[in-house]
């Protein structure tokens, strides 16, 4: 997959900050939003495979990715409810299903706090200050770890590694644009239409 940081031109910079997006939603359920593919409020594991298809992942990992989130967050976002074998993730209550061991750039309401986000590469982009390289990105996940809380540490590894994977330029580096962009969702839309650009190719 070519480099995502090519398609983070200025118009497509996402407006991550405030209360929501100017759609009524917080920016962290526009984060997820992009994985409700048929916008009925209500992402479904089959909806989450592909979201991961479409923005070129792998059939095997595209499994393995839905099954972990909807194990993780079905039961969290759909509080007093009966299980449903399904698996559902209710759009509206995403924010119950934040982990711990992360970045601390959505707030409990799942708003953007922008000085967090500036944090994450004041204190760790120390090659580029612009951009993360692997090594530097391993170091913001440790010293993000929570004593004893390793579901957030499985969590918070596996998502920043699934954008590394994803988000990564061709000289290995994960750029702040980038970053940014998934963290309202921006990103997901950007690496869709590069891969449907690709297939057509």
């Amino acid at each position: 997959m070519a480099s995502s940081s090519s398609l983070l031109t200025n118009n497509s910079t996402p407006q991550a900050e405030g209360v929501n997006n100017g759609e009524g939603q917080s920016v962290l359920q526009k984060h997820v939003s992009f994985f409700d593919r048929n916008k009925d409020g209500v992402i479904y594991p089959c909806e989450t495979f592909q979201g991961f298809r479409a923005i070129g992942s792998g059939v095997f990992l595209s499994i393995a990715s839905a099954a972990f989130i909807h194990l993780n967050l079905s039961f969290r976002t759909r509080p007093g409810k009966f299980p449903f074998p399904l698996f559902p993730i209710e759009v509206k209550n995403i924010k119950l299903g934040k982990h711990g061991s992360d970045t601390g750039v959505y707030d409990k309401e799942g708003r953007f706090i922008p000085s967090k986000f500036e944090e994450i590469f004041r204190k760790h982009a120390h090659t580029h200050p612009d951009a993360l390289t692997s090594d530097e990105l391993k170091e913001m996940l440790k010293e993000n770890r929570a004593p004893r809380d390793y579901q957030g540490w499985i969590a918070s590894e596996g998502e920043w590694k699934l954008l590394y994977k994803f988000g990564k330029d061709k000289d290995g580096l994960l750029e702040k644009d980038t970053v940014r962009a998934v963290y309202d969702g921006t990103l997901f839309q950007l690496l869709e239409k590069q891969h449907n650009s690709q297939k057509k190719q």
